[in-house]
């Protein structure tokens, strides 16, 4: 008699959102909270991306650009915008993203690997996957790999 296996399927949970017309997302897990767009104060000498920091209730958190991270055209218009507020190794980073769609759960299973098309235009090393959902393809970003461990030293700087 064949033994049935029963194949549990992973969920995963994670916050959707907006860089101009594609739709990105990130762990649920990783993030600390959405803001609304607040007055950012530049950094000197900071990198390209780094927008600049944030007062968040009496914490220091350094934000930075999506779009400029990935090399994509500025918005200038960013009444819409917000700042996604992740955790990247133990420390605060804020995240300026068009929009911020949802709370999505898919499986595991469903997520398939980058397909070579993205990596032409965002650095692939940021993305883990793409997820199907209802006709729209999610892009999941690896928060972990977004910053460099230089880049990271140098954000972990701002709050001293």
């Amino acid at each position: 008699m064949a033994v049935k296996k029963t194949v549990v399927r992973q969920e995963v949970q994670v916050v959707g959102f907006y860089i101009g017309e594609d739709e990105y997302a990130v762990n649920i897990s990783k993030v600390r909270e959405i803001s609304a767009m607040v007055e950012i104060r530049k950094v000197p000498k900071s990198p390209p991306f780094v927008e600049g920091v944030i007062n968040l209730r009496g914490g220091i958190v350094p934000v930075i650009d999506l779009r400029k991270r990935f090399e994509l055209a500025v918005n200038e218009n960013r009444s819409g915008a917000k700042i996604l507020i992740v955790e990247l190794n133990r420390n605060q980073v804020g995240m300026i993203v068009d929009n911020v769609s949802e709370v999505m759960r898919f499986y595991q299973d469903e997520i398939e690997k980058t397909p070579p098309m993205f990596s032409a235009s965002i650095d692939s090393q940021y993305i883990q996957g793409v997820a199907k959902l209802n006709d729209k393809l999610i892009i999941l970003l690896d928060v972990e790999k977004l910053l460099s461990f230089e880049e990271q030293s140098v954000l972990k700087s701002f709050k001293s």
